[in-house]
């Protein structure tokens, strides 16, 4: 039977980590990600992020939604576009979107992401 999943009560362990060297643009962005749920097909999860004060390159594979509890981040786009989110924001990154994220405040945030099937 399959059960709904509360992430309080999640025994998630959190992994810390970095983006690849040759994508950090400045600081020392250190990640924290605690996946809560993922899909038996391992393309749609769910879960839980924090991240320290940086900036790095970003390409998504997956179409990502976020909502950011704390923090501000700065996005830029490849043509230079920039948005700015704070706590309360909640925003999708597309498949296919490249550009930059930017630490600016210490952030948390919820996550689901789902991973579509390479086109044929």
């Amino acid at each position: 039977m399959k059960k709904v999943i509360a992430f309080a009560n999640s025994s998630a362990e959190p992994s810390t980590y970095r983006p690849a060297p040759e994508r950090i643009v400045t600081g020392d962005p250190v990640q924290t990600a605690t996946l809560h749920f993922t899909s038996e097909d391992g393309r749609f999860t769910a879960g839980s992020w924090a991240a320290e004060r940086g900036t790095w390159r970003v390409v998504f594979t997956e179409s990502e939604f976020c909502h950011l509890l704390e923090g501000v981040i700065v996005v830029t786009d490849e043509a230079g576009a920039q948005t700015t989110f704070r706590a309360g924001d909640a925003f999708v990154s597309p498949a296919g979107f490249t550009g930059t994220w930017e630490i600016v405040e210490p952030a948390r945030k919820l996550f689901a992401f789902y991973e579509a099937p390479p086109n044929p």
